[in-house]
């Protein structure tokens, strides 16, 4: 391994350490304005959203196929808020549904 290499590396966990810190360095003892907290309360589900959503779009090269799974998803999630049951019983459908598309 070449020092370049480990200059990068470095490199990039400062960059990614920065980030991290920064908050608790800043508002060490502070309070975050109501509004400022429930937005920051929102951002798992936001990012989960983005990371989960382009993947409905191109499962088993069929749209609708991706709705149907998440829409299967979101109901069984009304039913139950076992996530076993939600993943087993989204994959229980498709299955179901498979040899239709």
């Amino acid at each position: 391994m070449n020092s370049s290499l480990l200059w990068i590396i470095a490199g990039m966990a400062v960059v990614t350490y920065i980030p991290r810190m920064l908050p608790f360095v800043v508002l060490n003892g502070k309070r975050l304005p109501s509004w400022v907290e429930g937005a920051l309360r929102n951002v798992p589900f936001a990012a989960l959203g983005a990371l989960i959503f382009p993947g409905l779009l191109f499962v088993h090269d069929s749209l609708f196929f991706g709705i149907v799974g998440a829409a299967s998803a979101v109901i069984l999630s009304y039913v139950n808020e076992n996530m076993v049951f939600i993943v087993l019983g989204s994959i229980f459908i498709l299955s179901l549904l498979l040899p239709i598309f």
